[in-house]
């Protein structure tokens, strides 16, 4: 089979991992990026498209007739256009679950940063201000405990469920809002997303880009925040209107803002995020420990066998 890998330097850091794992299963062609005019000719031939986050649309799969299967090095798969995969035969599989405690440790270092000042104190004590403080101490960045502060979670999968775990362990009390209620073994509370916005510290995004989610936190939903609360995204950047976010730090009405995701990926030039005061940006790496990365090329593999043996696993 002639397997063509789309985008491995997403995966893959000064080459830690290797793509060539592959070539058990068929002939591999991989490229470390594929800009969208390159994709067409370069898929045209192709059996089985490996990807991060090529556009697969309509119109490009139109042009490579022979594709059986895509399997995404990822959870989400709005970049591919999965009516037209139904349609035409073409299996689609994701790798759930893979960066599950990645995503998870990602919230709280935004949420331990956010409340412990431990980035502003290095650079305090680096430039010489503990040698200059008249007593063993500097509160010079005001610091907040946990214990006791209500998270909010929006989404309860496996992510917003690993995080509802570390947010107990932390003596935190969890709300949770989810469009699919479920059973939880976890002293945590269900309800309504408004109240969980008037009531929460913090609120953390976990849930999935789709049409109901789509812009979600709007000028409207951020007006509902509790005053001086902290939110995080560490879903997709498309749930959340940028210029309301900015708007929301610049009133007050929220204490700061840790984002791992944007709109547009990388982040542009006029990104009006980057102006916007008490916010932390991380570029898209809560998913990226070498573990994490490991595990999921190891998930596409698998998948990807399990499809030639005629047993596929993780469908979309």
């Amino acid at each position: 089979m002639k397997i063509v890998i789309t985008d491995f330097s997403t995966v893959s850091s000064d080459n830690d991992l290797s793509p060539y794992i592959f070539k058990e299963l068929g002939d591999v062609t991989c490229y470390p990026l594929t800009s969208p005019s390159e994709l067409p000719g370069r898929i045209k031939d192709a059996e089985i498209i490996l990807t991060n986050k090529a556009d697969l649309t309509a119109d490009v799969l139109g042009n490579a007739p022979a594709v059986k299967y895509i399997g995404l090095f990822a959870t989400g798969y709005n970049n591919v256009d999965i009516e037209y995969c139904h349609s035409h035969g073409i299996t689609v599989c994701n790798a759930g679950n893979y960066s599950t405690g990645a995503v998870a440790q990602h919230t709280f270092a935004f949420i331990l940063e956010h409340y412990n000042k431990v980035g502003l104190y290095s650079e305090f004590s680096a430039s010489g201000g503990w040698k200059k403080s008249p007593v063993f101490t500097s509160l010079s960045f005001p610091t907040y405990e946990l214990s006791g502060k209500t998270i909010g979670i929006v989404g309860f999968g496996n992510i917003g469920t690993a995080v509802a775990k570390i947010a107990l362990a932390f003596g935190m009390k969890v709300l949770v809002y989810t469009r699919t209620p479920k059973a939880a073994d976890l002293p945590v509370i269900f309800t309504e997303l408004e109240d969980l916005l008037s009531k929460s510290d913090i609120v953390s995004v976990h849930c999935p880009l789709n049409k109901a989610s789509e812009k979600m936190f709007d000028k409207e939903t951020f007006s509902k925040f509790k005053e001086g609360s902290f939110f995080i995204n560490t879903s997709r950047g498309g749930v959340v209107c940028e210029q309301a976010l900015y708007d929301a730090l610049c009133s007050g009405r929220l204490s700061g803002a840790g984002i791992d995701v944007l709109e547009c990926e990388p982040m542009k030039e006029d990104c009006i995020l980057q102006k916007a005061p008490n916010i932390l940006i991380t570029p898209h790496v809560a998913w990226a420990p070498y573990e994490t990365r490991k595990r999921l090329l190891d998930i596409v593999y698998d998948n990807l066998k399990c499809f030639i043996s005629g047993n596929p696993q993780n469908v979309v």
